[in-house]
């Protein structure tokens, strides 16, 4: 799916002709899943949207996907923070936990035996109009400027094998999040929102 055929399909969201609800995702942003065929998918993601009974993320935000990520700006900017990690029992910062997606939405966090020392790199800035990659299992935390929004599109390939992981403190306990569906009032707020967004940049 390319730019022009996530545009159509925002619009058909947004005409009431294809149903879809959007998922406030744990992390702190809203996702519009847009596709998902196989091991492939594609979302829009909005970063610094009003969720209404938003709370800061509830799970930690460094984290390590599974699949591999394409992520291009549609609107504002986003950062991206890499974490180089290294195995360290001795003078650990993190612990690594495994993160088990259940169909009904549920997250696991569990925690796993290994410790490691992580190491954050610079915030490494995405305009619009940019493209960024993040590998399977590459640890890192997205970012965007407090009191401004941005618009992702996001393709997404599962690799066989792969875990989610994320970083968490040292003594933090396994739990559980629910990645909750927005009303339809909501959905067809953030659509509409997106597609503003996309065409004050076209129109810049």
């Amino acid at each position: 799916m390319d730019l022009d055929a996530a545009e159509r399909a925002l619009r058909e969201i947004a005409s009431g002709r294809r149903r879809l609800l959007a998922v406030r995702h744990p992390l702190g942003f809203l996702c519009l899943p847009l596709l998902r065929s196989g091991p492939d998918g594609v979302c829009v993601h909005l970063f610094g949207e009003p969720h209404g009974d938003d709370d800061p993320a509830p799970v930690p935000p460094l984290h390590a996907h599974s699949w591999e990520l394409y992520s291009h700006v549609l609107y504002g900017e986003v950062g991206n923070v890499r974490v180089r990690i290294r195995d360290d029992p001795d003078t650990p910062t993190h612990r690594v936990f495994e993160v088990r997606s259940h169909p009904d939405g549920v997250d696991e966090i569990r925690p796993t035996g290994r410790l490691v020392h992580g190491e954050p790199g610079p915030v490494q800035p995405s305009p619009a109009g940019t493209t960024y990659a993040l590998g399977a299992g590459e640890f890192h935390t997205t970012v965007v400027t407090p009191g401004r929004t941005a618009v992702t599109l996001v393709r997404g390939r599962s690799l066989p094998g792969g875990r989610d992981l994320s970083l968490g403190p040292l003594d933090g306990p396994p739990r559980r999040t629910t990645r909750r569906l927005c009303g339809t009032e909501d959905t067809l707020h953030a659509v509409r929102t997106a597609l503003g967004r996309i065409h004050a940049v076209r129109r810049d």
